[in-house]
């Protein structure tokens, strides 16, 4: 599958999305011992519930209910740790 560009990136709703593409992955724990990784995530938005959408490189969009008890990332190398 061909990677997803900032110019596939549609966002028709009101929502703001950061740019994250500086990280190579990022996880997901929850207390119950559930993980959800996503790899390559691009944009992110967090609701003010605290729920966070993820556009990856695939094209997909994801959504993680606010409950998770750590999160962890990776940049890629040389870039930024923290973006938002």
């Amino acid at each position: 599958m061909a990677s997803a560009t900032a110019s596939e990136f549609k966002n028709e709703s009101d929502l703001v999305f950061s740019d994250i593409s500086s990280e190579a992955w990022r996880e997901y724990h929850f207390e119950s011992g559930a993980k959800v990784r996503i790899d390559s995530p691009q944009r992110l938005n967090v609701s003010d519930s605290g729920g966070h959408r993820i556009f990856d490189s695939q094209g997909l969009s994801h959504y993680v209910p606010k409950g998770w008890i750590h999160l962890i990332w990776e940049t890629k190398p040389g870039l930024p740790n923290f973006v938002r």
